[in-house]
């Protein structure tokens, strides 16, 4: 396995800006160290979702003649895509235990450039994420080896959540840490009624209408509470993980 200073190695380099590692450092090295110490037995669902990011972290490349440059760099940004849209899949479907759920969201915001890469959405409507920075050479392109470096490291960690337990093994869970941050901005909640088509909706205070912040966010990995300047508390938001968890800095 890598270790941590593995993933920031491979997040910096001359040609490309740092991915942000951060909660993604955090949240592997804890997974590591819970796995190894038999202090995080995985659920069923964690089992499951873990098994299904496994599959796209360490999926091939499609062959192609060796002349098919941009089919080949297509393939590659494609591949990266399918791991973040499989971790915010399962991150948002609430199926998974706390600690599930905090890597997965780390596993998101670390491939956040490939939300919309290659393929965006069609529809104006559908979820818009921080535009991540661009290479040092100011091209619109997600930073492709900076992300494949990260399967090294990550490919082992989900094996080993998506390993079947020990016979007789009983779930065990450990508490994922809860959080508090400050963020001034909107939160937008998109629902997708049909294929191509989405809606999105502006989250405002029910008790005063406001919604530009500075919201005060707390979350467990259970649920999200939002508190407006006005000082109303709510969890009755609407919001999915991923759509607070990708807007806000990298924690």
């Amino acid at each position: 396995m890598t270790s941590d200073v593995g993933f920031d190695r491979a997040c910096s380099g001359a040609h490309h800006p740092e991915l942000p590692t951060l909660a993604l450092t955090r949240e592997s090295d804890r997974a590591r160290r819970l796995l190894a110490a038999g202090e995080w037995q995985p659920t069923a669902e964690d089992t499951d979702a873990a098994a299904q990011v496994l599959a796209r972290l360490a999926a091939p490349l499609p062959a192609r003649g060796a002349g098919d440059g941009q089919a080949r760099a297509v393939d590659r940004d494609r591949r990266l895509q399918r791991v973040w849209r499989t971790s915010v899949h399962h991150l948002d479907a609430g199926a998974v235990t706390p600690p599930c759920a905090a890597l997965l969201a780390a596993v998101a915001r670390a491939f956040l450039p490939w939300s919309a890469a290659p393929n965006p959405p069609a529809a104006a409507a559908a979820p818009r994420y921080p535009a991540p920075h661009g290479p040092a050479d100011g091209s619109p392109f997600p930073p492709t080896e900076a992300g494949e470096a990260l399967l090294a490291g990550l490919i082992p960690l989900f094996a080993s959540l998506a390993a079947p337990s020990p016979l007789g093994a009983v779930p065990r869970t450990p508490a994922a840490a809860p959080w508090t941050v400050r963020y001034a901005g909107r939160f937008r909640h998109y629902e997708r009624p049909a294929r191509d088509v989405w809606t999105a909706e502006t989250v405002r205070c029910a008790g005063c209408a406001h919604a530009d912040g500075p919201w005060t966010v707390a979350c467990d990995w259970r649920q999200v509470t939002l508190e407006c300047p006005c000082g109303r508390v709510t969890d009755r938001h609407g919001l999915r993980f991923s759509e607070v968890f990708l807007v806000l800095p990298d924690m």
